[in-house]
């Protein structure tokens, strides 16, 4: 199975978060500026809301996304205050015909002091044996 980790991230939480996910999976975090040159059968996005939604830059990396090389999307990302990016991101795939997969791993970002510390060890690894088990 080929996999992918592309992610976007203003604070770093993200990256950490990217960075445990590409480790289980067996390849490397790199951010969305780096483009899926090759078919993967799995792309995990991380991202976070910004404004009230997903960046424009994570809109525009998607809708950049050749639906003949990705097979599926899964989402992953942390955020201060607001939950899942889930439904905003399937709303830009649904656009090009890539699916999500319906599981998706999310947790607390610190943020102007909010959640000091977050991810932690706790949800790093949370997310690593999130990662392991999609691709198992």
């Amino acid at each position: 199975m080929k996999i992918a980790v592309r992610y976007y991230t203003k604070t770093g939480n993200t990256k950490k978060l990217a960075e445990a996910v590409a480790k289980a999976a067996g390849t490397e975090a790199l951010p969305i500026s780096s483009p899926i040159t090759e078919p993967v059968d799995v792309l995990f996005l991380g991202n976070s809301y910004y404004a009230f939604s997903i960046d424009p830059e994570v809109r525009k990396f998607i809708q950049g996304l050749d639906k003949a090389k990705v097979g599926k999307i899964v989402n992953f990302g942390s955020a201060a205050m607001l939950n899942s990016t889930f439904k905003k991101v399937k709303a830009e795939a649904d656009k090009i015909g890539i699916p999500m997969d319906e599981r998706e791993f999310h947790c607390k970002g610190e943020f102007k002091g909010m959640h000091k510390g977050r991810p932690n060890a706790e949800d790093l690894k949370a997310a690593a044996e999130f990662a392991a088990a999609i691709i198992k």
